[in-house]
């Protein structure tokens, strides 16, 4: 490992392999830097835990990744970056480096707040997101005139990490979530989990042509290159980074559903051991 900052990994994790929507843009934007990406699958999902059980998570999580020397973290789980966002800022600021801690929901809300035209945005996300109210905060720091519509959608993240892309259930989900966005006349929809970018088609069209939907991936991925040149941790090299992967469970099933939410070749899935258990 290099005694060099900047040559450190950017470390990303999720509950499963949803966050890879995330990671193919900071792959696509950031392609000289290092990543390290962890999928938390043994304790998928997260959407239906309590925020004590997301903040213990998610501290233990970062452990494991500062351990290997990260300079920068990205939450790109909407339900940790809701419930434990605060308390990972604090434990990064008492390392030596000061490492960033970057969540998903702030970029979203701030691109969302842009991008509608009449004031009325919708969020589509787990249970667990919705009942934190991190949107409705990030969204009304933004801009307090504009109204937000929440749909809490518990069964889609585990449809898609189970059935993507096939399984007929999708469409039905969907089509059940988005019916009270229709009717609140949203033109612009935060989808507030990593795992939607996924069934984007699906969304755009039963939502309507005319809506605009947002998703984490690019804003995250400009948020972390201003970061980086701010403290001064861009990679210097002028060749393609590496990127690496843990998972908290079975590392071929990880291998074979991420390539497909990656849209990239995997390689190696390194099986990691946190302290917690995966029970209910």
């Amino acid at each position: 490992m290099s005694t060099d900052p900047r040559e450190r990994p950017i470390a990303v994790f999720d509950s499963g392999v949803g966050g890879l929507t995330v990671l193919h843009e900071l792959l696509v934007q950031l392609p000289h830097e290092d990543f390290i990406y962890l999928g938390d699958t043994a304790r998928f999902p997260y959407g239906e835990r309590s925020p004590a059980e997301l903040e213990a998570f998610a501290l233990e999580i970062a452990e494991e990744l500062l351990g290997r020397q990260a300079k920068l973290l990205v939450v790109a789980c909407n339900s940790a970056t809701a419930a434990a966002l605060p308390a990972l800022q604090a434990r990064m600021r008492q390392t030596t480096l000061g490492v960033d801690v970057i969540g998903v929901v702030r970029p979203e809300a701030v691109q969302a707040v842009t991008a509608t035209r009449n004031g009325r945005i919708g969020l589509l996300a787990t249970t667990a997101t919705v009942a934190s109210g991190a949107y409705e905060q990030a969204v009304r720091a933004a801009d307090p005139h504009v109204d937000l519509y929440p749909v809490a959608c518990p069964e889609l993240a585990p449809l898609i990490q189970a059935g993507f892309p096939a399984d007929p259930r999708i469409v039905e989900v969907v089509r059940a979530a988005v019916t009270p966005l229709r009717e609140a006349g949203v033109d612009t929809v935060i989808l507030g989990c990593t795992h939607y970018p996924l069934v984007r088609p699906v969304l755009q069209r039963l939502l309507g042509r005319g809506v605009e939907i947002i998703t984490s991936g690019e804003a995250l991925a400009r948020q972390v290159e201003h970061v980086l040149g701010a403290r001064d941790l861009a990679s210097r090299r002028t060749t393609e980074g590496d990127y690496r992967f843990l998972s908290t469970g079975d590392p071929e099933v990880f291998r074979d559903l991420g390539s497909r939410f990656l849209q990239l070749p995997l390689g190696p899935v390194e099986r990691v051991h946190l302290r917690h258990e995966a029970s209910r």
